[in-house]
């Protein structure tokens, strides 16, 4: 059979990727997927040149293997304006959630990645991808965490005022949920204004 060119293959990776994805693995905060033999979902390159940073993978993406695997993905890659082999490139595309394991269901939907995932392995990571140009923050989490705007200031203000975060290699979305169906409607400067500039964004981080 075929490897699956969307699923990240970590046996391929690199000296210093593979060590991370083994420290990852051998973690006791993960001892629970990894005895249950389920591996930790990103993908990363020496050379991408993009990196998209969600929330957590959710159950499809997790039982799949495929990050972003399910309608929200779909709706990302359209605002990207990329397609499935482009986005599954890791030379190119790196995925790297704030969690990199599915966190269960809660009453209002997926729980949020854990407390400190990110913190820990985000840096090793990123440390190893010297030409990301583009870094796509999907969410409320990646967007607080890596802006650092308070916990008072509303994401679509954020959202709104992405400009002021391009010139640094950012660009703060929403979550291409389906449940934020209202909102974009609500909001439609964001399909109007953001999406063209994130798609031109993502055009010349690519060198496309």
């Amino acid at each position: 059979m075929q490897p699956d060119p969307e699923r990240p293959d970590h046996r391929k990776d690199p000296p210093p990727f593979r060590e991370v994805f083994e420290q990852i693995r051998a973690d006791a905060q993960n001892a629970v997927y990894t005895s249950a033999g389920i591996d930790p979902l990103y993908a990363a390159s020496p050379t991408a040149r993009l990196v998209v940073i969600g929330q957590a993978p959710g159950r499809v993406a997790q039982e799949t293997m495929i990050p972003w695997n399910d309608r929200s993905g779909d709706r990302l890659r359209d605002w990207m304006g990329v397609d499935r082999a482009t986005f599954y490139d890791a030379g190119r595309v790196a995925i790297i959630p704030m969690d990199f394991y599915f966190p269960g269901t809660g009453r209002s939907g997926d729980l949020p990645p854990r407390r400190g995932f990110a913190q820990k392995w985000h840096p090793r990571l990123l440390g190893l991808m010297p030409d990301v140009r583009l870094r796509v923050l999907v969410g409320s989490y990646a967007v607080r965490h890596y802006l650092g705007v308070p916990a008072s200031t509303r994401l679509t203000d954020v959202v709104r005022d992405y400009r002021a975060y391009l010139p640094g290699g950012w660009i703060p979305l929403v979550h291409p949920s389906p449940r934020n169906r209202a909102w974009l409607r609500d909001n439609p400067w964001f399909e109007a204004d953001v999406v063209p500039a994130l798609r031109e964004a993502v055009r010349v981080a690519l060198g496309a």
